[in-house]
């Protein structure tokens, strides 16, 4: 079992000690199910209840309640933002776990033409295409298959059954869950006669850096140009981005949102799960979407957004969701009517 005495901890990520510096934390815990191995966090005062039912050993807390810890016996660890303070203990505690040794498994494909950086990781049967490039310490899991002339930035690393594309990109320090996929066709037919015609899809995928994406998510690459996701961005499992959709640094996404070809969607965004986005609109910075809402027009103003109307045929539809925005004002023209009598 892992030990950290909590001077490890505090040396690592800073923070106001008020306890035993020695005290040896085997993991991190929620308050609900803490030892006195334990290290946990208070991040919202509506849990102050669970606190002092808590058995952790240390509690991550903001300066308002050190003394809520301190009377119940338990180290505490002070700092301006427990809940941020706890990520990157996740993150620092997790660098400690991770074991993956550099060099090229023997099972692996790695095209002559590939470079590969040599503290790099290629797990087994991973296939590397032709003139693909692999950077310092990036982690390429059992089963991936990165293809010709795909790059991937240092420290990022791809889980096993990861798919990146014949000339996609991905930036340093991604996370890329298994089962996604990055680069297939966007969904590009012609009618013709009856029939579907494809579109080659020309484009690749650009990623920045700092990116993680969910499990069996899927990135389409671009028609003409790239589809591109900025620095930062984080994508659940199960997402779906088509060709030529552009996402802006930091946006986050949650699981089964779907997002057309061609919408572009700013920076710090929110997209809540099954949320809908159709293509060729736009969406500025700072947009709070909320799970299982529909957008089916440009939002040019920053905010919260939400609803779904339920299906009709088309010249229904459109004529009550018609009405349907007029309610209000013939709402209050009701009232001032009422109120002339």
């Amino acid at each position: 079992m892992k030990t950290h005495r909590l001077a490890d901890i505090v040396a690592a990520l800073g923070g106001e000690l008020h306890g035993d510096a020695q005290l040896a934390i085997t993991r991190i815990a929620a308050l609900e199910g803490a030892d006195a191995g334990s290290i946990s966090f208070l991040a919202h005062a509506r849990h102050i209840d669970k606190l002092a039912r808590s058995g952790a050993g240390c509690v991550i807390v903001a300066p308002a309640h050190l003394q809520s810890v301190r009377e119940r016996g338990a180290a505490a660890l002070v700092t301006d933002d427990p809940y941020l303070y706890y990520a990157r203990l996740t993150q620092w505690w997790q660098r400690g776990e991770l074991t993956f040794m550099p060099g090229i498994h023997a099972s692996a494909v790695v095209d002559p033409s590939a470079r590969v950086d040599p503290q790099a990781h290629i797990g087994a049967l991973a296939v590397i295409g032709a003139h693909a490039s692999v950077g310092a310490f990036a982690v390429i899991g059992a089963h991936s298959s990165v293809g010709a002339r795909a790059r991937i930035g240092a420290h990022t690393r791809l889980a096993a059954h990861v798919t990146l594309g014949e000339g996609c990109s991905i930036g340093e320090r991604g996370v890329v869950h298994s089962g996604a996929v990055i680069g297939a066709d966007g969904f590009g037919f012609a009618p013709v006669q009856g029939r579907w015609e494809k579109i080659e899809q020309l484009g690749a995928v650009r990623i920045g850096d700092d990116v993680e994406i969910g499990a069996n998510t899927c990135i389409d690459r671009g028609a003409l140009d790239d589809t591109v996701i900025e620095d930062g961005v984080k994508l659940d499992n199960l997402i779906q981005v088509a060709h030529n959709v552009r996402i802006g640094a930091h946006t986050a996404i949650a699981a089964m949102a779907g997002i057309a070809g061609s919408a572009r969607i700013g920076r710090h965004c929110t997209i809540g799960g099954a949320a809908g986005i159709i293509g060729h609109i736009d969406i500025v910075d700072h947009v709070h979407v909320d799970a299982g809402t529909m957008i089916t027009r440009s939002i040019t103003e920053p905010g919260r957004y939400s609803g779904l109307f339920p299906f009709d045929d088309n010249a229904s539809w459109e004529k009550n969701a018609a009405t349907l925005r007029q309610l209000h004002g013939l709402r209050e023209r009701l009232r001032a009517l009422e109120k002339k009598q």
